[in-house]
């Protein structure tokens, strides 16, 4: 990811948490640190998922970026496009 930051500045991202289990102690750290240093860099972060606790990581990930976020359904696969896109 960083190379694609350094390559186009703001990127956008889709992160299909479907069959995502979490992270362990040291993996969420890393992606902690990860986000803090590249806060501006994410304009767009979608989140599909099936389950009600990867709809709330969409919300706890929000502190830690000044992307706009937002949580699909893994239904709803044409809305993601669009809206990664832009509005």
């Amino acid at each position: 990811m960083k190379r694609l930051i350094d390559h186009h500045g703001k990127i956008c991202v889709l992160f299909d948490t479907r069959d995502f289990q979490g992270w362990n102690a040291g993996a969420l750290w890393e992606d902690i640190k990860f986000n803090v240093g590249h806060f501006n860099d994410i304009e767009r972060l979608i989140m599909v998922g099936e389950k009600k606790w990867q709809e709330w990581m969409s919300t706890f990930c929000k502190p830690f970026t000044t992307a706009k976020i937002r949580y699909f359904e893994q239904d709803e696969g044409d809305q993601t496009q669009e809206w990664l896109v832009g509005e």
